[in-house]
């Protein structure tokens, strides 16, 4: 991010602009919007702002600007289309002191002003640092059209009841007030009666909040997805923007984490195969602490958290602790490295059946029915496989597996830096290590990604 979204305060205050045509009009009309004290220094200026001038809606001065005009001007606009004399007149402006902003230069502007949804007094606004204009004025047509008109008024009304609502305490009681006001109570009432009745059923709204009782705790286990934001089910966007607490895991991307509330409070309790870790006592601990006062919990897991997310330990601790609690399912990796190879689980007259296994549990290396999973056709994900690679690659082999078995390794599934190795199961160990793969892997037995299926003896082939 090279620039940081902010709002000034203009109210009072002086803007300067230089120029007197189209991209002059065009800034204008923007910020005339505003409550700032508008300067335009234009020696041919066109006809409506000649207009706003006369209507007292902002300075007009027929002539170049000069040294010592921009005195005590927050914000600058060098809006003359001409290189030259944005040059002459930015420099002007800087050494008053101003933001200067250059109309079509991103280059030498300090400020860039992106395209606004205006709904007084709440303002969206988009940018996109210059890199795709019609980008942004495309999300703008978009928040045009989903965002009510009534917004700006329902806002305007809040505002006002703000220090009424200082009764409720800070924090989720207050959040929970406003939420039915702007998402239930205050649009019921808008539509059915107007600005009155809005006013008219706030206080009675705020009375009932006051008088409710303490919110209880809830833990939601929410299965983040293999990595891919979009990946992710609308339920556990849902119960992300309503969390006070998330308490994640390590393979939890920071993109996912960046959709929770921002007041809330994010706790990593990573866990690393055969490495450091939080220990599961401490992690039910914490979900059972936060959840005890009053808080609403995420206890977010990559994947699902159904397949070998140790749910059910989670589970009896917070019915132990007579906690509510609901699962929100994603999708587990094996859904996401298999579409990465161009595969299905399931194939008629191949399997009828695929297992999910473990490389590895509590105790080490994990025990699997080996005699089954080495048969011809079986299909087999396996999950934190790769530090077992070599022991799962000797229990094949000794259980009488085909060496030419082929096999698929997808690091990162879903993500950008998603990668795919080939091979077999003669080769798997070798391959894995030589590829030298850091992140989280899954491991097919018995599937090759389509692209390497007509050569089922592939060895060592990358697919990036």
């Amino acid at each position: 991010m090279k620039h940081f979204p902010i709002f000034v305060a203009l109210e009072g205050r002086r803007v300067v602009l230089s120029g007197g045509g189209d991209a002059a009009l065009a800034k204008l009309r923007l910020l005339l919007k505003t409550e700032a004290q508008l300067t335009v220094f234009a020696p041919a200026p066109a006809k409506e702002i000649e207009d706003w001038h006369t209507a007292g809606k902002l300075r007009l001065v027929r002539r170049a600007m000069e040294p010592g005009d921009t005195t005590c001007a927050v914000l600058f606009y060098a809006a003359d289309e001409d290189e030259a004399e944005d040059a002459r007149t930015s420099a002007i402006a800087r050494a008053d002191g101003a933001l200067v902003n250059i109309v079509d230069n991103l280059q030498d502007s300090a400020f860039i002003t992106p395209a606004i949804v205006d709904r007084d007094p709440v303002t969206v606004a988009i940018g996109t640092e210059g890199a795709a204009p019609v980008l942004a004025r495309a999300i703008k047509a978009d928040l045009e059209e989903r965002l009510p008109a009534t917004l700006g008024t329902l806002a305007r009304i809040g505002k006002a009841f703000r220090k009424a609502v200082e009764v409720l305490p800070m924090g989720r009681k207050r959040r929970d007030f406003w939420s039915e006001y702007y998402f239930g109570a205050g649009p019921r009432a808008m539509d059915e009666g107007g600005e009155e009745a809005v006013n008219e059923i706030l206080p009675e709204l705020l009375d009932s909040h006051v008088n409710a009782e303490e919110r209880q705790g809830h833990v939601a286990f929410v299965g983040a997805g293999p990595g891919d934001p979009e990946l992710l089910t609308l339920k556990a966007r849902k119960a992300l923007d309503a969390a006070d607490v998330v308490i994640h895991d390590r393979l939890v991307t920071p993109e996912i984490l960046e959709l929770a509330r921002r007041e809330a409070t994010l706790i990593d309790a990573g866990k690393t195969g055969f490495g450091p870790a939080m220990s599961q006592e401490v992690i039910n601990a914490l979900i059972v602490e936060h959840a005890a006062t009053g808080a609403q919990v995420v206890r977010l897991k990559g994947g699902d958290p159904t397949v070998f997310g140790r749910l059910d330990e989670e589970v009896d601790a917070v019915n132990a602790a007579g906690v509510g609690w609901h699962i929100v399912p994603g999708i587990t990796a094996a859904s996401a490295g298999v579409a990465a190879i161009g595969q299905s689980l399931t194939k008629r007259e191949r399997n009828a059946a695929v297992r999910f296994v473990t490389g590895h549990d509590m105790k080490g290396y994990a025990e699997q029915d080996w005699t089954a999973l080495a048969q011809p056709g079986e299909v087999a994900a396996i999950y934190m496989g790769k530090k077992s690679s070599r022991f799962i690659q000797g229990r094949l082999l000794m259980h009488g597996a085909d060496r030419a078995t082929p096999v698929s390794i997808v690091e990162n599934a879903s993500r950008p830096e998603q990668r795919i190795v080939a091979t077999t199961v003669a080769r798997m160990a070798q391959d894995l290590e030589a590829s030298d793969l850091s992140g989280p892997a899954l491991t097919f037995i018995g599937l090759a990604p389509r692209a390497a299926e007509a050569n089922l003896t592939l060895t060592s082939q990358e697919f990036a």
